[in-house]
Formats: structure tokens, sequence, C-alpha cells
């Protein structure tokens, strides 16, 4: 079970990150963790926190208050997350979605019903699925590939649905754990990107994590 002795080498090295990172202003909270993987795409999270700060100043913070924002005003708020326009309608898109259920969404949505939305890919459906529905779905992002594919455990450039379903058949189906190893992943390709020379404790003790 490499890919969960990974788990357990990142976490005791790392330690636990407690994601998603939301500031709790947004209602309800998981609505912070929807809002925040549509912006991210295509840009740095430090990009997405400016926007976030923007919608809560505004108190554009629930579903009816972004919904019912003009969009002018809604695309000057989220302008930090870069592509604005687009990403302005999409959340309002999406904010009448989650509204069509009813109070229901966070229990109830299919990851089919993410996807058949304009502008929600695989990676982001996944995101919410997992962080804001706390549903056992595992998050292949661009990170996951580079570590797994450097240690020669993957090739890299499998299908997305592939690899998720590799992942979740090599981990205990437990939601927690997939948001702790996503984020321990996010971290430490983090660090080695900001110092290339960058090892974890264990990468010497451990063959697969030698760097090619």
């Amino acid at each position: 079970m490499k890919v969960l002795q990974v788990y357990n080498d990142l976490f005791r090295d790392i330690g636990p990150q407690k994601w998603w990172p939301i500031s709790g202003m947004f209602r309800p909270p998981e609505f912070e963790v929807c809002v925040g993987a549509i912006l991210t795409q295509n840009t740095s999270w430090k990009n997405v926190e400016k926007a976030l700060q923007n919608l809560v100043g505004a108190g554009k913070t629930s579903p009816e208050s972004i919904g019912s924002c003009p969009l002018p005003a809604l695309e000057k708020l989220v302008r930090p997350s870069g592509f604005f326009r687009q990403k302005a309608g999409r959340l309002k898109e999406f904010s009448g979605f989650i509204i069509s259920f009813d109070g229901d969404f966070y229990k109830s949505v299919t990851r089919d019903e993410l996807l058949a939305i304009k502008g929600i890919g695989r990676e982001t459906a996944d995101s919410m699925l997992l962080y804001a529905c706390n549903r056992p779905v595992f998050v292949v992002d661009a990170y996951t590939r580079r570590l797994f594919s450097r240690l020669g455990l993957i090739e890299g450039d499998e299908d997305y649905d592939k690899l998720r379903d590799m992942f979740e058949k090599s981990l205990p189906n437990n939601a927690g754990l997939y948001k702790e190893f996503h984020a321990l992943i996010v971290e430490h390709e983090k660090r080695r990107r900001k110092k290339p020379d960058h090892r974890c404790l264990f990468i010497s003790r451990r063959q697969y994590f030698q760097s090619n």
C-alpha cells in the first residue's frame, strides 16, 4: 500500500493541515469552499483570498446575496482572481443552482449534477464534494500528478477518473483522510517549488521518494 505509506510519511513529517482554508464569514460556511473552488481555477490561492475578502467586505457571502448581485459589481469584487467576467457569471449561475436545492444542496447534490454546470470540471466538482459536502471523494490535481509521477507510482498523464479510482482503492474510505492527504500533497509540492532541494525527512528513507 505505497499510497498509504506516502500519506503516513507526509503526515508525520509535515503535520496536519486542517484544510480547506476558510474565513468562516460565509453562510453556510461550506459555501465559501464552493466559491473558492470556482475562483481558484487558473490562479493562485493568494489571489483567491483577495477576491474572497472583497466578497466578505461587500456582504456577498451567501448564494442569495451573490445571486442578486448585479453582474458588473460582482465582476469587480472577484477581479483579483483573474478571468473575472467568466468567474462572476459562473458564481451567479452556481448560486442559483444551490438555491434550487432548497437547503438540501450539500447532502443531495451529485457529481453528475455538478459536472453538468458550465465551468465546473472534475477537479472542481470533487473539491466541492470532499471539502464542502464531506464526501469521501479523492481530489486529483496537478500537485498530485507531479508528486506521484516523480515517485514512479504513476505515469502522470492518466485519465483523471482512473487516477481518482486508484487513490480511492488504495486508501480507507474516509473523507477526513482524503482532505488531509490532498492538503499535505499541496503543501509538500509548494515547499519543494520554493526550495528545489527541499526534501521531507522521510524521503531519504523511502526509495519511492527519490526525485528524478
